[in-house]
């Protein structure tokens, strides 16, 4: 090594990833070729996981449910006072758009790398973001004032505005916490549930109400600023297809807008920003109708899932320019660039999209990604990665970039033939389905919608056998000595089968996930469509339920997945709210 040109690159920054999987090495990346020393955290299912691998430094948050670790601010900030970190970036998800955790690691002395709390505060209640639209006079639909008090308010809501309606967490994004009525005898249970999920993922519940455009596409500018009061915007991404409100296929730039259409997008992006103080990278959401109707959804104060199709059609690397507008730095950028070319991004999600898309955890075996021309890979796994169901079900992102959209769709169908992943579900099935479809890929109309996959794609995807994850990712802790002093020691438990003596007496941990005694087949059982946690029944105890009906909810990778009967009778639960189930565990009888 070259020390010399080592120590003259050296940045004094030390970052601390609050964060864990694809964003986490993401963000490591961009930090080596910023020259500043990484640390990452991580929950006892990801000891082993590449982000840990990658980083520079990296430290345990003893625990493995997302309030024990990620979302736990005393922790994090413990252990950047411990590994001397100077700033922290909080990826996205979990606490990245939290004003207490940003005031948290600034009042710790810390650089924050996002927006200044008072602006995350401002947008991130998507109340006080439609009123600063309103405001500088952005595209809008009828909403509520003011969050709902109760279910109540939303049913009146609807009977006044008409359906469908949009539920939506004030204070989340990413699609949890938004739940879309059709059904006036469905809105009560669907508030309730975007209340739990909410809560669920950004420790509050507050929720919304606002028309919701029939059949829109979802149009997004990515917006970066410095804190000289420079806001630019980079420009647009269409990431319409989805399901459960949550992307699956991105772009840049959102094809067949109008100019008209593309500068009032531009316009009303930069102006929210500038209105809101903002600094750094950001993004500004709109729906667009089929009409043409344009309205203002959100803003996002953090860095997007989304943001490597527009790297790769501007140019700039997001996260190095967060690290430079986080130390004070001018933007490198003064105008919206031209596009250079075009890019796609799909996700690669450990779901099986022949069964709805349901999350499926477990353990890669194989995980061979493609290459060549314009093939870009940002993962979070390797093979014999384990995939954890406490956390989200996205493993990696395949960008991939053309001259123009019909060379990058033709590139897109051969990297995805490559992409061979074994072991979990993947949604690789679907990619391949969607890049041939000719509501996708038409030269001339673009038919996708934000529930298109809902509606119009006739899903003949067949289904993946249903791994039962047998793999213990729980740590074993016990205690060694250094130089006589002690120190506690975290090690995956099955690497200590058959080393019991090892763990302190009242420590051994049994494993969680040892193999169930399989049950014969039976009509009347109720099997568990996913792993996760049972969340709630919704029906009681021995009641009389009618085909079809809901009775219960399980969360995994931070989504609710609603059970519901599958035939009329009475039921009798084997299992409890609250526990961890296995896939295809027996939940309840249904005589």
């Amino acid at each position: 090594m070259n020390t010399t040109v080592n120590n003259i690159n050296k940045n004094p920054n030390k970052v601390l990833i609050a964060n864990r999987g694809e964003i986490a090495v993401r963000i490591i990346r961009a930090c080596r070729d910023y020259g500043v020393q990484t640390i990452a955290v991580y929950a006892d299912a990801d000891i082993s996981a590449q982000h840990v691998q990658l980083a520079d430094e990296a430290y345990g948050l003893s625990g493995n449910s997302s309030a024990e670790t990620y979302l736990n601010i005393p922790r994090l900030l413990a252990i950047a006072k411990q590994s001397g970190a100077t700033m922290v970036h909080p990826g996205y998800g979990f606490l990245s758009e939290r004003a207490e955790f940003a005031r948290a690691v600034m009042d710790a002395g810390l650089i924050w790398i996002g927006p200044n709390p008072e602006t995350i505060d401002e947008l991130g209640d998507k109340v006080k973001a439609r009123k600063i639209a309103h405001k500088v006079g952005a595209p809008l639909v009828v909403g509520t004032s003011e969050p709902a008090k109760d279910a109540q308010e939303v049913v009146a809501f609807a009977e006044e505005h008409g359906l469908p309606i949009a539920i939506k967490a004030a204070f989340g994004g990413g699609g949890r916490g938004l739940k879309v009525a059709w059904r006036l005898d469905e809105v009560e249970e669907l508030y309730h549930s975007a209340v739990r999920e909410a809560t669920a993922a950004f420790g509050r519940g507050e929720c919304f109400i606002e028309q919701f455009l029939d059949k829109p596409r979802h149009i997004e500018a990515q917006v970066i600023a410095d804190k000289q009061g420079h806001v630019v915007v980079l420009g647009t991404r269409d990431c319409s297809l989805q399901r459960r409100n949550q992307k699956l296929v991105e772009e840049a730039p959102a094809p067949f807008l109008t100019q008209q259409q593309r500068e009032r997008i531009h316009q009303a992006a930069k102006a929210i920003c500038a209105e809101a103080n903002y600094v750094g990278a950001g993004t500004v959401e709109f729906l667009l109708s089929a009409d043409g109707t344009l309205s203002f959804l959100e803003v996002n104060t953090r860095l997007q899932v989304e943001h490597p199709v527009t790297e790769e059609t501007t140019g700039i690397d997001l996260v190095i320019e967060q690290l430079k507008i986080a130390e004070g730095h001018p933007l490198s950028i003064q105008e919206t660039p031209v596009p250079r070319g075009h890019s796609f991004e799909f996700r690669i999600n450990a779901e099986d999209a022949g069964k709805g898309f349901l999350p499926m955890s477990g353990t890669i075996s194989e995980f061979t990604p493609p290459s060549g021309p314009g093939i870009r890979l940002d993962s979070g796994v390797i093979s014999g990665s384990t995939i954890p169901a406490t956390f989200d079900s996205l493993m990696a992102k395949l960008i991939v970039t053309g001259t123009t959209r019909e060379q990058a769709i033709s590139r897109a169908r051969r990297a995805l033939r490559e992409f061979k992943i074994r072991g979990v579900a993947s949604v690789l099935s679907f990619h391949q389905a969607v890049i041939e479809h000719p509501d996708f890929v038409s030269d001339d109309v673009f038919n996708v919608h934000t529930r298109w996959i809902e509606t119009d794609f006739v899903n003949e995807i067949e289904a993946l056998p249903r791994q039962v994850v047998t793999e213990d990712n729980s740590i074993t802790r016990t205690y060694i000595e250094i130089d006589g002093r002690r120190h506690e020691l975290g090690l995956p438990a099955d690497l200590l089968a058959g080393f019991s003596h090892l763990a302190p007496v009242g420590e051994q941990q049994s494993s969680q996930s040892a193999i169930k005694e399989k049950m014969p087949a039976d009509s009347r059982q109720v099997k568990a469509p996913i792993s996760g946690i049972l969340h709630s029944w919704i029906v009681k105890e021995g009641e009389q339920v009618n085909e079809g009906e809901l009775i219960a909810v399980m969360e995994a990778m931070k989504m609710e997945v609603q059970i519901n009967a599958h035939r009329a009778g009475k039921i009798t639960f084997c299992v409890q709210a609250g526990d961890y189930q296995d896939v295809e565990s027996i939940l309840a009888h249904i005589e």
